[in-house]
């Protein structure tokens, strides 16, 4: 039987009652169909989940009962970042989803040269916003119980000039880059990478990455779109240097 997992941003021990956020508990009781006694597992985002037991679901609220607090260890041993251009509309959405499946500690939506997303101050708040509820859903089905911190929207200068240096490996997806995968190192701080939006990296970008030090990652031959290039590396540099 499926694991019923609801995010919710509140704390949470043993023995707690508690009221759920009204989105969750509407997704409880009119998506899901839920009613009192049945099983789900709730978690804030602390490394832990919470089973617990549905006591009531009233018209406009569903309250439950945590059992336990089970601590969740299947996060990657490998800290990546992804520095993801902004892609269009449901691309984006795609891309965060799945490389927070993939097991992605960050993700930095980057404004590049060739983006052709436009996000004035007030659509950037709500873009993020969004975007943080697709990584907790994201987390909901994949079983993940710490969520992956999602930055605003930054132009790829500004990002590269507050850059810390850590020890990070930074790597920027290019097809004409000369690494591969399998032949990289990583240090406990990981790694960060770059992948241009629908139209690639421009050549200015090009220059400002390979001046704060990034090296050219490189798949294979052929050319892959910006929803399908950064989730292939992820899933690549998991298989080869994390999740093993």
């Amino acid at each position: 039987m499926r694991t019923i997992r609801i995010h919710v941003e509140l704390p949470l021990a043993i023995g707690q009652a508690l009221d759920l956020p009204a989105q969750a508990g509407e997704h409880v009781a009119r998506v899901l169909r839920l009613t009192a006694g049945a099983p789900i597992t709730l978690f804030n985002g602390d490394g832990v989940d919470y089973p617990a037991v549905i006591q009531s679901v009233g018209k406009r609220d569903v309250q439950v009962r945590v059992e336990a607090a089970l601590p969740v260890a299947n996060e990657s041993p490998l800290p990546l970042t992804l520095a993801q251009g902004v892609a269009r509309g449901e691309k984006m959405d795609l891309i965060v989803q799945k490389a927070t499946e993939l097991g992605v500690a960050r993700i930095i939506p980057l404004l590049t040269e060739r983006s052709e997303v436009k996000l004035d101050a007030s659509r950037a708040e709500k873009r993020l916003a969004h975007w943080q509820a697709v990584v907790a859903s994201a987390c909901e089905q994949s079983g993940r119980a710490r969520l992956p911190e999602v930055l605003p929207a930054i132009p790829l200068e500004h990002w590269l000039r507050d850059l810390p240096h850590d020890g990070a490996l930074r790597l920027a997806l290019l097809p004409e880059g000369t690494h591969r995968p399998g032949e990289l190192k990583f240090s406990a701080a990981g790694g960060v990478l770059v992948v241009g939006p629908e139209g690639g990296l421009g050549q200015r970008d090009t220059a400002a990455l390979t001046d704060a030090g990034f090296t050219g990652l490189r798949l294979g031959p052929r050319i892959l779109r910006t929803e399908t290039a950064g989730l292939a590396a992820l899933a690549a540099l998991q298989a080869l240097h994390g999740d093993v």
